[in-house]
């Protein structure tokens, strides 16, 4: 909380991570919405790597830069020299809510890349400096300058630097950074890994996502002809239904009006005097009012009415003919010539045909200005497209049970001892997780289809191999939204429902966790006759408890999370050293647990049960 007050407003823009509302998506908004015509870029990659004793000297006089309380120093020491404390980086397991990970661990990289921060922004400044100034009205002659812009963004230990100059640039500015993080920082880049790629040809992986360059069309194509005749025949329809409307509207409105004529004309016709308790002259004529525009106004946008009612009152009138217009009075022949203006100002249908043609015109204008704008702006700009990666995500599904070698549902056994309330709760869990990382994402579609289709049916089946049912049976039973009662026996819903996740988008979320701590983790209930225990969560004193045995991904597969050839690339896993202890939770914390409200950071991880 100290460190967090003192540094959070020293910090740079670019700086997420273990900040108030500065997370994952608060990064991807930012390269979404700020990053400019994109030419090359490069992330920097370390090596796997703990904080020593080097480093912890370091941070420590960085600390004291600022701080002037020795204590506090030398107590973050105690913490990294007992490994109470321990930052590891070039790995997948920061910012992922995972035990071995502390809550102290970000903001004491965000101090500790700081001065890493302070030198990207002076490198930025000096190149926006060699820019050229332009004047505004020659600015707007030069449509196509792009003045060359540096871009970075970290997030903890993951740095991602982007430049829209050229490529020896790049290569400068690349250099500089692997230098001053190696010689001042002292830390371990893999200079294999930190290369340099094209923002356009080449993809880019940062924080769990795949990064391109793309021309705005790519983002927001034209409507194809298949869309224009859809979006046609729906224009149609909906003409037609509004229509049948007006006309349903006018007959009910004619016997409304002949009704109210009716009733005042036998009341006048008997002499009956109008008794009311309150006034509704004005509503009456505002109804009416109302009416009487709609209809002049349907009138002046038909152009067959109009210029019918235009023969009628001006063919074949004898008031034209000079020889009677001497014989008849003025005051009759000026009216007639102003009835003529004005029947010629609002009902010839050559002006109402330009005025539509006009409109008409500049909607046609206003389509081929956007077509060139449009075709200008993928010529001479590049945005960035942010999308989940589908590879990744096939792998993980597959990996964690949920498809055969097929990619068709299947049951996870491991789950079937769990109950019912339980499997569907670790399901939700995952899915939720997996709908709010990778909601910002261009292919949010391909998310929600893992999520709809074989989360829901791996949950189905695992429900039907437990009870030994059908998948039929179990849907017949818990329903797709996969119902559940509660103690009371009241139905809940912790699974998204299928109307839920295709209503979802992005929800600008700031830091939603990964999927991995919740899909590398399985916890079953053990049946015990030990006493009942404390809730092993921090801050809860409920001693109605039950024993769970953790139960992690990777061992069960025997797969070490460091082949990236076996396990899914990016994917961080639990400390093998959590596998099979067994802790103490309440119902509310493990129903959090499992649904991915909480994660083992909110547990008291020294305090486990010794069970064998």
């Amino acid at each position: 909380m100290v460190l967090e007050i003192i540094y959070d407003k020293r910090f740079a823009t670019f700086s997420y991570g273990g900040r108030v509302g500065m997370g994952r998506h608060t990064a991807v908004r930012y390269l979404k919405t700020t990053v400019q015509n994109p030419n090359w870029w490069f992330r920097v990659c370390f090596r796997p790597s703990v904080f020593d004793f080097r480093h912890v000297s370091k941070l420590s006089s960085i600390i004291e830069e600022k701080i002037e309380d020795k204590f506090l120093v030398e107590l973050i020491k105690r913490f990294f020299e007992f490994e109470a404390l321990r930052i590891e980086l070039g790995g997948c397991f920061m910012g992922r809510g995972f035990p071995q990970e502390s809550s102290l661990s970000s903001i004491l990289v965000n101090i500790y890349f700081n001065g890493f921060d302070k030198e990207i922004q002076d490198f930025r400044l000096k190149i926006d400096k060699k820019n050229p100034r332009f004047d505004p009205e020659e600015l707007m002659e030069r449509v196509f300058h792009k003045p060359v812009k540096v871009y970075a963004v970290r997030y903890l230990d993951e740095i991602l630097v982007i430049t829209s100059g050229s490529k020896v640039l790049t290569l400068d500015l690349k250099n500089q950074v692997v230098k001053f993080l190696e010689g001042i920082m002292g830390l371990e880049v893999d200079k294999l890994k930190t290369t340099i790629h094209s923002a356009v040809s080449e993809k880019i992986d940062f924080l769990g996502m795949e990064l391109q360059a793309v021309p705005p069309s790519v983002l927001h194509p034209r409507p194809s002809e298949k869309e224009i005749r859809a979006r046609k025949k729906y224009t149609k329809q909906k003409e037609a239904k509004a229509l049948e409307l007006k006309n349903a509207r006018e007959t009910n409105r004619k016997k409304l009006g002949l009704k109210i004529l009716n009733h005042v004309f036998k009341k006048l016709k008997r002499g009956d005097v109008f008794k009311f308790d309150f006034q509704i002259e004005r509503e009456v004529r505002n109804i009416f009012r109302s009416w009487g525009d709609e209809v002049v106004q349907e009138f002046f946008g038909s152009l067959e009415e109009r210029l019918d009612w235009y023969r009628k009152f001006s063919s074949g009138d004898f008031l034209s003919l000079r020889a009677i217009r001497n014989l008849l009075p003025h005051e009759l022949v000026d009216a007639y010539d102003q009835f003529q203006e004005q029947v010629f100002k609002h009902l010839t249908p050559l002006q109402a045909r330009k005025a539509l043609e006009e409109v008409d015109r500049q909607v046609e204008e206003e389509d081929r200005q956007n077509y060139a704008e449009s075709t200008v702006d993928d010529l001479t700009k590049l945005c960035m497209k942010v999308s989940a990666p589908p590879e990744l995500v096939r792998k993980a599904v597959k990996l964690a049970g949920f498809t055969n070698s097929m990619g068709r549902p299947r049951p996870i056994k491991l789950l079937i001892c769990l109950d019912d309330s339980d499997i569907i709760k670790w399901y939700a869990g995952v899915g939720r997780r997996w709908l709010d990382f990778f909601c910002c994402c261009r292919n949010f579609k391909l998310v929600k289809t893992v999520v709809t289709y074989h989360l829901r049916f791996s949950c189905i089946l695992t429900l039907a191999e437990k009870h030994e049912s059908t998948k039929l049976e179990a849907i017949r039973h818990y329903t797709k939204d996969l119902k559940v009662s509660d103690a009371t026996g009241m139905e809940e819903v912790h699974f998204p429902t299928e109307r839920e996740i295709k209503m979802m988008g992005d929800r600008n979320l700031s830091d939603p966790k990964p999927v991995d701590g919740a899909l590398t983790m399985a916890l079953i209930r053990l049946a015990s006759n030990e006493p009942s225990l404390y809730c092993m969560a921090h801050f809860c004193d409920i001693t109605e408890t039950a024993l769970y045995r953790i139960r992690l991904l990777q061992n069960r597969l025997n797969v070490n999370p460091l082949n990236t050839e076996k396990w899914v690339p990016g994917m961080g896993a639990i400390h093998e050293s959590l596998n099979r202890k067994c802790l103490s939770l309440c119902y509310d914390h493990m129903s959090d647990l499992n649904l991915g409200t909480i994660s083992l950071q909110d547990i008291d991880c020294t305090s486990f049960v010794d069970m064998q």
